[in-house]
């Protein structure tokens, strides 16, 4: 499979159905008041930049974005693979390239929120597979019980 990643403007068609699909799934697995998804207009901002994976056909096959909080502090947020690419690293090769994003930008530590509940395994995989070690809450989110807290530090 050939895959290309860039930066990529959220607000483009085929990123919105990438972040229906991702809402779709994730939003039965977790009560309401405990997701905390990014919209496509919050991926515009200038503190988040969103890397997306394409196929040969050029078709939007992944995503994952990095969101800067200064100080060296960032989070990985949105990241999801098309239910047919995955198995085939395509969330792996995301995850690195914003690893090395962030170091480029100065990041010495990257955070991120996932989801607790069953259904969730396979992002566990990615970022444990890709060195994040769970963490207990991070930024301002709450420890609920309903989240699963990884960091990664990168100095």
């Amino acid at each position: 499979m050939s895959l290309t990643i860039a930066i990529e403007s959220p607000l483009q068609d085929d990123v919105r159905d990438m972040v229906a699909e991702l809402n779709a799934y994730m939003i039965p697995l977790t009560p309401r008041e405990f997701q905390f998804q990014l919209t496509v207009e919050q991926m515009a901002e200038p503190s988040v930049t969103l890397l997306v994976a394409r196929d040969e056909a050029g078709r939007a096959i992944g995503m994952g974005a990095l969101k800067e909080h200064g100080d060296g502090l960032g989070e990985v947020k949105r990241m999801f693979t098309a239910p047919q690419e995955r198995g085939r690293r395509v969330g792996a090769h995301l995850l690195e390239r914003i690893e090395a994003m962030a170091r480029e930008k100065g990041v010495g530590r990257l955070v991120l929120e996932t989801g607790e509940a069953p259904g969730f395994e396979p992002a566990w995989r990615v970022y444990e597979r890709g060195g994040f070690q769970t963490c207990g809450a991070v930024l301002d989110y709450p420890d609920s019980g309903y989240s699963r807290f990884y960091e990664k530090k990168l100095g």
